[in-house]
């Protein structure tokens, strides 16, 4: 697939995926959202050798949420809802952000200026979230008339507590970085000319690590949804998976040998 709407490259293990449509200020329409599945897909699948990957967005802002102008706020003559505002998150948004929860290597999102709307979504959707000063998370959806979506329901109360997942949605106000990272809905804040060396940084250290990561990130989804007996059980499961790999060899190895751990993410 050729990118129009985003830019996916490679580079020591990692994998940088940016949104990259300056006119919308990246909103993520079913044409951007299309082409990150696809990138997604072909780092899932080896492309690259990435064991890392980055999503940003480039410009003033990480993503302005649906692209409004592409139809989601029009109505068709004989409807009584706006085109495509449910049927395209069923047939695009939310397996795109069920491609996310199940990914197999950990993602860092780097968040500069808006995150609104589905952006918002795409930004909490990293397993470590970095966030430029200038980065705020805005639940945009009571402005229109819709309600929040991207899985925003389900996350927001399980990051931030169900108050304030209710004040981010019912008032729809912005949620600048500061209290973002004192909230918890972010691991970091840093400085916008500081935002993708941090986050190549965070996730370089990741990429370097044992094929172990993309299991503990794993097992941190399912724990969502998971009872004590089931989330315990699936740890003994998974750590079955983690003993038989070649990087638990070297892990111990390196260990007895009292040296640094060379992983290979196999």
């Amino acid at each position: 697939m050729t990118y129009a709407k985003i830019k996916l490259s490679f580079a020591d293990d990692l994998a940088t995926i940016a949104l990259a449509d300056p006119a919308t200020m990246n909103a993520a329409g079913v044409d951007t959202v299309t082409e990150l599945a696809d990138a997604f897909g072909r780092v899932a699948k080896g492309e690259g050798g990435a064991r890392a990957v980055i999503l940003t967005g480039e410009g003033r802002g990480f993503c302005s949420g649906a692209n409004l102008a592409g139809g989601m706020g029009q109505r068709a003559p004989e409807a009584e809802e706006p085109r495509g505002a449910g049927s395209a998150l069923v047939t695009h948004y939310n397996p795109f952000i069920t491609l996310m929860r199940d990914f197999p290597m950990p993602i860092v999102t780097a968040v500069n200026g808006a995150a609104a709307g589905v952006g918002c979504s795409l930004a909490l959707m990293g397993d470590i979230i970095i966030a430029a000063e200038s980065a705020y998370f805005l639940q945009a959806f009571r402005r229109i008339g819709l309600v929040p979506d991207g899985a925003s329901t389900y996350l927001l109360p399980r990051m931030i507590g169900r108050a304030r997942a209710m004040e981010m949605a019912l008032l729809g106000d912005r949620v600048p970085a500061a209290k973002a990272l004192e909230w918890g809905l972010v691991n970091r804040v840093v400085p916008d000319a500081d935002l993708m060396a941090e986050a190549g940084k965070v996730a370089t250290e990741l990429g370097h690590g044992p094929k172990s990561l993309g299991l503990i990130r794993t097992l941190m989804w399912r724990s969502l949804d998971a009872d004590f007996a089931g989330q315990v059980a699936d740890e003994a499961a998974t750590q079955t998976i983690a003993g038989k790999t070649d990087d638990f060899i070297e892990g111990v190895q390196a260990f007895l040998q009292k040296r640094p751990a060379v992983f290979t993410g196999r």
